[in-house]
């Protein structure tokens, strides 16, 4: 199984943005660790600040991956573009934020998301992608 990770802006500064909401640690430690976990699922990372970006890697995924797990940053909020790419494309994708939305900002409270990603992580910190991979890899076992 091959599960793309794609991240959406800022998130390269997670471990030295705002640790009270992000937490300390980075992606640069946490996904070796996080691929050693899952020595049989194929994972690859990859983060950009650009949504053009990310449309481009969930269309790419499409073709080469079975599954995405996806932090869209602050685009969550206010891409109908990348909803659409999300919804084009025939791979399951998961939403996750580190954060809990709901519990911060009004304007983070909606997700143009989640209604074209067939599941929804918010609010477990970095171990939400864990739980991500762990939904894909079963959802592909019940295929």
């Amino acid at each position: 199984m091959t599960i793309w990770i794609i991240n959406g802006p800022n998130l390269n500064l997670t471990g030295k943005r705002e640790p009270s909401i992000y937490g300390n640690e980075s992606f640069e430690t946490y996904i070796p660790a996080l691929q050693s976990r899952y020595p049989h699922t194929k994972i690859a990372y990859m983060q950009s600040n650009h949504e053009g970006q990310l449309i481009d890697w969930l269309q790419e995924a499409d073709e080469i991956a079975d599954g995405v797990v996806l932090n869209a940053g602050g685009y969550t909020h206010t891409s109908i573009a990348i909803a659409d790419a999300i919804a084009a494309i025939n791979i399951p994708v998961v939403e996750v934020h580190i954060s809990n939305i709901y519990q911060r900002e009004s304007f983070r409270h909606h997700s143009y998301l989640s209604s074209v990603c067939k599941h929804t992580i918010i609010g477990h910190g970095l171990a939400g992608y864990e739980e991500a991979i762990q939904w894909l890899n079963n959802k592909q076992t019940m295929a």
